[in-house]
């Protein structure tokens, strides 16, 4: 396994404080008097940002919390940087990097075989959750070479594939709250409980994987990367940075948003909406029980020239009891005039004391988090070269609503770790074969209905107070469904009876909002969205009624048409939001 490059890397924050303005000395004459003026006109146009001040004052000694990391201020700057470069007005930058390139024949008869220094079942390249995977893929036996709040539902599902055991989880947990609140702009609020309701320790449960991933016999390379990757007719074959030549029979690509790999394959092609999220873990909140899962204290307001709209999500730290982890978080659609991430953060610090109901003087800032997480309306990916997968972020096969993949990697793990080890078992390692491990899923395209509707738009036809209202009555008409149908929906998956529900008891319960929503999410996106939410039913069906039929016969198929017919089984469940339990 590789820590893979990444375009959002946490480095080390500066530690004291930074002093901005330089002592003066003494002047007496008329011209030096001047001289002096112009020089302190010059400090006082440079003074920086409070998100600098605050950034450059943190010492971090240990871990804090949250998702994200305790980045510097230049890295901020870098990746605002990155931002604008996404922003621009080009649909494609620049021509990607060719990182995976085709070569015909045998790689045993190629001039690298003997440079070759280790060989695999499987690498895996990426940090962090690409060690689950891994891990997953060891417990079955194959060989192979970096703080979340989740539900514990979520974790069982590690448990169930076999990374795993409930012990591991008590000592990976650092805290746990409950109840969850939702609520949109002093619309009331909805209550629930043990959903995203537990603080994970990142260090803790990677160590744990880890252990287990090596005592299974697996190889990491760590501080390595990707300097190409060869496909060959028996092999695929990874040239490290360092020099390093490794072959194996499959690479999963997990270098997630930003991978390399990715951008080759898409081309270098603008995102179809972004989640930007900024935030802090800060010491200093009495009040730090419960959690919010989502909410919104105002409508609609300028950034710049562009339009926001802010959500908010908080939950109780695991580094103290007076810890608390705030993100402050907003979809866009990538244009030259979005906000960049020091803007929202210099909003966020004048609007998180207000929320929390705590003023920012009494909180002492042990952490600042920011990140752009770029979707796509084609996603899941499919594999675009034999024997190379993309798996987590780098897949694009976490909700557009959502921002990070750990949820669902967990949701999907068991059925991956499955499908690849059927696939490397029975040598269906062609593009087609393993494109069907990451297939269309009607129930992540519906969701894009949601981001949109989510998104503040330029225009005056519609109410800054819609996005609230719309997401207040559909909340309310949930919580009035039931946990079967709320449930699901908080935890990203969407299900054709709870969506068609919620939707007819939307239109009977205020049906003067249509219009609204039309004007918002634009009629050529409802159509399309009609589409997938018609497939949404499909598959469902398929499912429900066809799955027990066709699997009754798996059995008796040949090994070929075995795995792809169960590939397509877990395509209509997974793609219908069937595989949820409550």
């Amino acid at each position: 396994m590789f820590s893979g490059t990444t375009m959002m890397v946490p480095l080390r924050p500066c530690n004291g404080v930074s002093q901005y303005l330089s002592k003066s000395p003494m002047v007496h004459t008329k011209r030096q008097t001047t001289v002096r003026n112009i020089y302190m006109k010059a400090q006082t146009q440079a003074v920086p940002s409070r998100t600098q001040r605050i950034m450059e004052s943190i010492s971090v000694g240990g871990e804090v919390g949250g998702a994200g990391g305790a980045y510097s201020y230049s890295a901020l700057k870098r990746l605002d940087k990155i931002w604008s470069s996404i922003c621009s007005a080009e649909t494609v930058q620049q021509e990607p990097q060719q990182v995976v390139s085709d070569f015909p024949g045998v790689f045993s008869h190629s001039a690298l075989a003997e440079k070759a220094v280790h060989k695999f079942d499987v690498v895996v390249c990426g940090g962090t959750l690409g060690i689950f995977i891994a891990t997953a893929l060891s417990v079955k036996g194959l060989k192979r070479e970096q703080e979340w709040n989740i539900s514990r539902k979520e974790l069982m599902e590690l448990v169930e594939a076999g990374i795993l055991n409930e012990n591991d989880i008590e000592e990976a947990t650092a805290v746990s709250f409950n109840p969850n609140r939702c609520g949109f702009e002093n619309k009331g609020e909805i209550w629930v409980e043990d959903i995203l309701n537990l603080g994970i320790s990142p260090v803790k449960l990677i160590e744990i994987v880890k252990k287990r991933f090596l005592a299974l016999d697996g190889v990491i390379f760590e501080g390595c990367s990707v300097s190409g990757i060869s496909i060959y007719d028996d092999a695929a074959v990874l040239q490290l940075a360092e020099g390093n030549i490794l072959s194996s029979r499959l690479i999963i690509d997990a270098m997630g948003n930003f991978s390399p790999v990715v951008k080759q394959i898409r081309g270098g092609r603008k995102p179809d909406g972004v989640c930007l999220v900024v935030g802090s873990c800060a010491h200093g909140f009495k009040d730090n029980s419960t959690s919010d899962v989502i909410y919104s204290s105002s409508s609609v307001k300028k950034v710049g020239s562009a339009e926001v709209q802010y959500f908010w999500e908080a939950f109780p730290a695991g580094s103290g009891p007076l810890d608390r982890t705030t993100y402050m978080f907003t979809y866009v659609n990538p244009q030259p005039d979005s906000p960049k991430l020091e803007e929202l953060l210099e909003d966020y610090w004048d609007l998180m004391p207000k929320y929390q109901g705590v003023s920012i003087d009494n909180l002492e800032i042990l952490r600042v988090i920011y990140g752009i997480f770029p979707t796509y309306c084609e996603s899941p990916l499919p594999a675009a070269f034999n024997r190379v997968l993309q798996f987590g972020d780098a897949s694009g096969i976490q909700s557009p609503v959502s921002f990070g993949g750990f949820g669902s990697l967990t949701r999907h793990l068991g059925r991956l770790s499955n499908g690849i080890y059927e696939a490397i078992n029975g040598d269906f390692l062609d593009s087609y074969s393993l494109s069907l491990l990451n297939p269309y899923m009607p129930n992540l395209s519906a969701s894009w209905l949601f981001q949109r509707a989510m998104s503040a738009k330029k225009q005056t036809n519609v109410s800054p107070e819609f996005i609230n209202e719309l997401l207040d009555i559909n909340f309310k008409s949930m919580q009035r469904l039931g946990d079967p149908v709320l449930r699901p929906f908080l935890q990203d998956v969407i299900q054709f009876g709870p969506l068609a529900k919620t939707l007819g008891l939307v239109m009977l319960t205020k049906p003067q909002i249509l219009p609204s929503i039309f004007k918002q999410v634009d009629i050529p996106v409802l159509f399309d969205w009609s589409g997938h939410f018609f497939m949404l039913g499909y598959y469902t069906f398929l499912s429900s009624f066809m799955d027990p039929v066709i699997r009754s016969w798996l059995n008796a198929f040949p090994s070929k048409m075995k795995y792809e017919w169960k590939r397509r089984l877990e395509a209509w469940k997974y793609g219908s939001g069937l595989d949820y339990r409550l």
